[in-house]
């Protein structure tokens, strides 16, 4: 059978520790199961400041192709407000990939990150090579969610984030030949701004569970420890992932049903303590709390400790597994959807989820049979009880570790999404 072949846009890749890249990591295995052959086009290592995991590396096949671009260096870039790596590789990217074009056959563009300017030179691959090309949206690109959020809850650059987004993401979707989204909503709302991404095929598809990676993290376990400290006598709950001003509203209710359990019973409730680690994705002793001042404002900040840099994936998997239990708090934002919810899952932990009514999340958590999950329409009074009852069960006990369906994990795995993705690249190239 011959294959056909995609060129993937990932400016972020192993062993870059970016969220934004796992898509694309966990589908490679399995791309020629279902008829594609992939090789990937990415910026150097040299040109990046997130954090790297040489481990990642270990899950990609050593016959992947990978094609490497430079940057400008965002030392000089930044000084005119222009730090992303999107902005900083869209000339390289470009001269590169139209020398592949040249040189190689391919069918397919695919675009899969949240650097979203870099999509843009999918419309001049389109116009140059007549090559169709798709958008993988894991984040809202243009988005007027905080449009009326007060300025402090605005991201940083937000002013000028906006502006551009509002005139790049045009030109993106004018020529685009299909979409995944994690989110529904999200290609409901493309479909309302641009007539053409109505009829193009389209897809959500969120990401999949990935098993090996519990392997990789358990056998390079001494290389990549649990972050919790040993000994200490506490009852330790655990997230890793982003914080921000949108999840502050799920983790208040946490701490304030926690601050009532205190009060009510000082003897139990005394053992825990909360940890919230890589809550920011700025460089590595440049992160803003966003979890402190919430515990500061609850009074119990002396039961919470936050880690604002971002910790080797592997170690996330290893620190998931040693806490006593986990949560994980989801946006205000009803088309949020988090992408991290498989490890926790398949950590098999104690798990307490807080998210909107209408996310994803909180489906998929209901059929896997695992974790307590509370949403944003409930009764406050109710949120505090499920919460308090919660933390009690897991002080006494009396909350056994959870093994998920396997069913419905192979319905949400890594092949089986994969699968979806060629699905709709079929689609497309037909």
């Amino acid at each position: 059978m011959l294959l056909k072949r995609v060129l993937i846009i990932s400016p972020y890749f192993p062993p870059t520790n970016a969220a934004d890249m796992q898509r694309v990591r966990m589908s490679l295995p399995y791309f020629k199961e279902y008829g594609w052959e992939a090789e990937v086009v990415t910026v150097g290592l040299e040109y990046s400041d997130m954090s790297t995991d040489p481990l990642l590396k270990q899950s990609i096949s050593p016959d992947t192709i990978v094609h490497y671009v430079k940057a400008l260096p965002k030392k000089w870039t930044s000084k005119i407000g222009l730090g992303s790596i999107a902005i900083r590789s869209l000339f390289y990217f470009k001269r590169k990939v139209n020398r592949l074009l040249k040189d190689k056959r391919f069918d397919l563009v695919y675009f899969s990150t949240t650097q979203f300017p870099v999509c843009i030179l999918g419309a001049y691959w389109k116009k140059k090579f007549n090559l169709p090309y798709v958008i993988d949206m894991q984040d809202p690109w243009h988005s007027d969610y905080y449009e009326d959020k007060p300025k402090e809850e605005r991201p940083p650059k937000y002013w000028a984030a906006y502006q551009l987004s509002k005139r790049l993401e045009p030109i993106a979707m004018s020529k685009v030949g299909g979409l995944i989204a994690v989110s529904a909503g999200y290609l409901q709302t493309l479909g309302e701004r641009y007539p053409n991404c109505k009829t193009v095929p389209q897809r959500t598809i969120t990401f999949g569970a990935f098993e090996p990676d519990f392997t990789i993290a358990r056998q390079n376990f001494a290389l990549q420890p649990s972050v919790l400290p040993k000994g200490d006598g506490k009852t330790s709950i655990v997230y890793v992932g982003r914080g921000g001003k949108d999840m502050q509203n799920a983790v208040s209710f946490l701490f304030e049903s926690f601050k009532t359990g205190l009060e009510k019973q000082p003897a139990i409730f005394s053992r825990f303590h909360f940890y919230f680690i890589g809550t920011s994705y700025a460089a590595a002793g440049e992160g803003i709390p966003t979890i402190s001042p919430v515990a500061e404002g609850a009074g119990v900040a002396n039961y919470v400790t936050e880690i604002t840099d971002r910790i080797p994936f592997y170690q996330t998997l290893n620190t998931l597994a040693d806490a006593s239990a986990l949560f994980i708090p989801g946006s205000t934002d009803p088309q949020y959807t988090a992408s991290k919810i498989y490890p926790y899952v398949l950590a098999q932990k104690p798990l307490l989820a807080f998210f909107h009514q209408e996310s994803s999340v909180v489906a998929f958590l209901k059929t896997s049979g695992v974790g307590t999950v509370v949403t944003f329409d409930q009764n406050p009074k109710e949120i505090e009880q499920i919460m308090m009852s919660f933390m009690i069960s897991v002080a006494e006990g009396r909350v056994a570790n959870q093994s998920p369906n396997a069913d419905v994990m192979e319905r949400y795995s890594a092949r089986t999404m994969t699968k979806k993705q060629c699905e709709l690249f079929n689609a497309v190239v037909q």
